[in-house]
């Protein structure tokens, strides 16, 4: 099988970063690279270390360009993929959204957060959340799937085995997560200037941030109980990595929590649960599909703390959506996300 690809968003952080793992996918052709920006010039051009393994040229998101694939990417802003939502699923292809038009059921929240009208609503509740290790069965069958943002993978994954075994208390769930600069995109923005950012760390978006729907949303379709969750994202001056340290008291102290853990995620190619006292580095996932997680209760007591880590442009994104193209296209999972982490 060889999977006709194309990709729309192609100059982003997302975009090139599907290009490098997609470049070694051994069931994959990548026909189609567009930006409106960078129309007519080769994408090796403008990315040199995709030179020898890509030789198209950009071109515009038109459905002309892209009706020959079988699978399209968005990796575009947000209120981007809905606009060509319908064409392109009218017409048979597949589609996985990196942005976050598809991961809300309810259109009104979705507007809330996003600030734009949607112009699809119709197709939320066709969407199928594509974190791999909750959706697989429905990714299998799925036309449309919303790609998970970054903070929501490392969150869910760390919470997903306590919450399943309802062993503790939904209602005070805290998530303390810190986030690389590529986090922001590849745009022009003061707070992406190294002499912002560097020597720097800081909390944003306490009042609220877009991803705190989307994780409490995903958390309550696997809770029998209410989820309350305090979501605090930071900024720190590197360019990779999400750690997610995640809080929660516990209602059954006597689970082995480690075991727990390990039993809940044997089967899963990308979660990696680290042994008893571990603390997990981003830098031990850089530039690959993982998540790693290491559980602790402090001091004995009665509060789990979980530690997650994933590399935001591959499990949090990119990797993530070759994931669940794998699994749409019934290939090994594996299929070209087998990278070892970069060192140092």
């Amino acid at each position: 099988m060889v999977i006709k690809v194309g990709i729309v968003g192609g100059t982003g952080y997302t975009g090139v970063e599907l290009l490098r793992l997609l470049a070694l996918h051994p069931s994959v052709d990548v026909q189609v690279v567009t930006s409106r920006a960078e129309k007519g010039l080769r994408v090796d051009s403008v990315y040199p270390n995709l030179r020898g393994f890509n030789d198209l040229c950009f071109v515009e998101p038109t459905m002309g360009n892209l009706q020959a694939c079988d699978v399209v990417f968005f990796a575009t802003p947000n209120a981007t993929a809905m606009h060509m939502a319908k064409g392109l699923m009218s017409a048979g292809i597949k589609m996985i959204d990196l942005s976050a038009d598809f991961r809300l059921k309810d259109v009104e929240v979705w507007e809330h957060w996003y600030g734009a009208k949607h112009v699809c609503p119709e197709l939320l509740e066709q969407a199928v959340y594509g974190l791999p290790e909750t959706n697989r069965e429905s990714i299998k069958q799925a036309q449309l799937v919303a790609n998970p943002g970054c903070y929501p993978t490392a969150t869910q994954l760390g919470f997903l085995p306590l919450i399943n075994n309802n062993i503790i208390d939904t209602s005070m769930l805290i998530a303390d997560a810190k986030s690389g600069v590529s986090g922001a995109g590849r745009s022009a923005s003061v707070v992406g200037l190294m002499s912002e950012s560097g020597e720097s760390f800081k909390a944003y978006g306490v009042a609220g941030h877009r991803h705190l729907p989307e994780i409490s949303e995903q958390l309550q379709t696997v809770s029998s109980s209410p989820i309350s969750l305090t979501f605090t994202p930071h900024l720190v001056p590197m360019i990779r990595g999400i750690h997610a340290t995640l809080y929660a008291p516990l209602q059954d102290t006597t689970v082995d929590l480690q075991q727990l853990f390990e039993n809940f995620y044997a089967e899963e190619p990308f979660v990696d649960v680290l042994p008893t006292g571990a603390h997990p580095d981003t830098g031990d996932v850089r530039g690959t599909n993982r998540c790693q997680i290491a559980v602790h209760r402090p001091q004995g007591g009665n509060m789990v703390t979980v530690l997650s880590v994933i590399d935001n442009l591959v499990k949090g994104a990119s990797g993530q959506a070759i994931h669940n193209m794998n699994i749409m296209f019934g290939l090994d999972e594996c299929t070209g996300l087998n990278q070892v982490a970069l060192y140092p």
